[in-house]
């Protein structure tokens, strides 16, 4: 068997497949968010480690996990874990959705300079980066600053815990700003910005590399084998790439989580040079661009549950009208907004209300504006080459049907979902199986585990009014960008 474990930002997922790599069972447990301050997000890795063995538990309860011959790893990116002399955890992990640090990027962009950090990164700096928050704990927590002799990566601190290794891989160092990504190895120049040595950081790998098996006090708490193979893993958007099948050169995915991705798989290295989208390494060892928005699901948790105070998010969905377009403009930007606008300052809003319309007209102009985000990437992506005939959607907005053919009709392509929506822990799987069969490729993998659903054809009739919207959309934020 085969187990792929799926870090995220509110629960650790642990899928079990069998050796044809089916899923045949999964555990899940709830992570705890702490929210101090305003912008502030941090979780104790320890609980991450906790939730690993109670899913592993859970599953032993049912299975033989000796069974098991591999297990990797999908995590949410760029949160900074640190631990001291005795491996003890220093403080919380700082998380990707932690916008503390806009002094530390005002900083990295405006004096370093994003020319430099291009050149050695292929990325400008961001409140969502590891770097920057490392230069904060510097700052403002001096005495943990002196004290960190390991820095990782949340999905590098569960391989650590149950392997001993210390290891990372370029799709989740991709986003930490200290990583070069045409080279695949640390950047000196950045390590000297950061005030940090290289042996503070892990040995890189591959996504698909074992990097070593099962301790055995972990064997033991688990049931799994002494001689599982612990494979590297990735980042959360590339694994779940993986688990969608998109890596071929042009190859594209959006993922309807919390926050919204657009993902597009290249062969050969390019990187934007306005930095609107960013260049990563993906776990072929190829490279894909990434772009999101902070809140498209959570603009719909935000909408259904703090605003309308339902909880049947079907309900509310359905009521919407898919054949007719919104007079409404919503703007999405209820966390700031990263790609393409890069302003952690940018603010939601409505425009256009009167007393004519009903919560159905709003929820509409909600999904429009998700969905006009969205395209707005890939808009980018077009620029920079990739074209597309149909885009793979996944995550938990991609459950609603009225939801995917609004998307599809923005963006103008065919929408297809998969099998499972959660191609994280389906992406680790095929990592795991890679790993462990090393005469097969991701590809062929891929092409062996995941099976297309269903598709939703685009109006292109639609498609076209949505443009001259798109436009009036765009020219919203720009004449309110500097009223907050």
């Amino acid at each position: 068997m085969y187990i792929g474990v799926d870090l995220g930002t509110s629960s650790l997922k642990i899928s079990l497949a069998n050796e044809r790599g089916e899923i045949i069972d999964s555990a899940s447990e709830v992570i705890k968010l702490f929210n101090p301050l305003p912008n502030y997000y941090e979780e104790n890795p320890n609980e991450w480690f906790e939730a690993l063995l109670k899913g592993l538990n859970k599953l032993k309860s049912k299975y033989d996990l000796k069974d098991v011959r591999a297990m990797s790893f999908c995590g949410q990116m760029h949160g900074l874990v640190i631990l001291d002399e005795n491996d003890e955890v220093i403080r919380n992990a700082i998380l990707w959705n932690d916008s503390r640090t806009v002094n530390e990027v005002e900083y990295l962009n405006n004096v370093i300079g994003k020319n430099i950090l291009i050149e050695e990164t292929s990325n400008i700096a961001l409140c969502g980066f590891t770097l920057p928050k490392l230069l904060w704990v510097q700052k403002h927590e001096p005495n943990n600053f002196s004290r960190i002799k390991k820095i990782m990566l949340p999905k590098d601190y569960l391989v650590y815990k149950i392997s001993g290794i210390f290891a990372s891989d370029g799709t989740d160092l991709s986003g930490t700003l200290f990583y070069d990504v045409k080279k695949n190895k640390y950047s000196k120049k950045m390590l000297e910005i950061a005030g940090i040595n290289e042996d503070v950081l892990p040995k890189i790998f591959n996504s698909y590399d074992v990097v070593g098996k099962i301790k055995k006090e972990i064997s033991d708490l688990t049931g799994l084998n002494e001689n599982c193979k612990v494979v590297c893993g990735g980042g959360d958007q590339a694994v779940g790439a993986t688990g969608t099948k998109t890596l071929k050169n042009g190859d594209v995915f959006i993922s309807l989580g919390t926050s919204g991705t657009v993902f597009a798989s290249f062969d050969k290295y390019t990187c934007d040079s306005e930095a609107r989208v960013h260049t990563f390494r993906h776990t072929n060892n190829k490279f894909h661009y990434l772009a999101c928005t902070l809140s498209a699901a959570n603009s719909f948790t935000w909408w259904v549950e703090k605003i309308l105070k339902k909880n049947d998010f079907d309900l509310v969905f359905n009521e919407m009208n898919v054949k007719n377009i919104s007079n409404l403009i919503f703007l999405p930007y209820l966390c700031g907004e990263r790609s393409p606008i890069n302003n952690p300052e940018a603010k939601g809003a409505f425009f256009g209300l009167n007393d004519f319309y009903q919560t159905k007209d709003l929820t509409k102009a909600i999904v429009e504006g998700v969905c006009f985000s969205l395209f707005d990437n890939y808009k980018v992506f077009e620029e920079l080459g990739i074209d597309t005939d149909v885009i793979k959607v996944i995550g938990g907005g991609s459950k609603n049907v009225k939801i995917l053919q609004i998307l599809a009709d923005i963006m103008g392509k065919k929408i297809e979902t998969i099998s499972t929506s959660d191609g994280g822990s389906l992406g680790a799987i095929i990592l795991a199986m890679k790993g462990d069969q090393k005469d097969k490729t991701l590809e062929e993998i891929a092409e062996q585990l995941v099976n297309e659903k269903e598709i939703y054809n685009p109006n292109l009739e639609l498609h076209e009014k949505y443009l001259v919207k798109y436009l009036k959309y765009k020219r919203l934020y720009l004449a309110t960008k500097n009223l907050m």
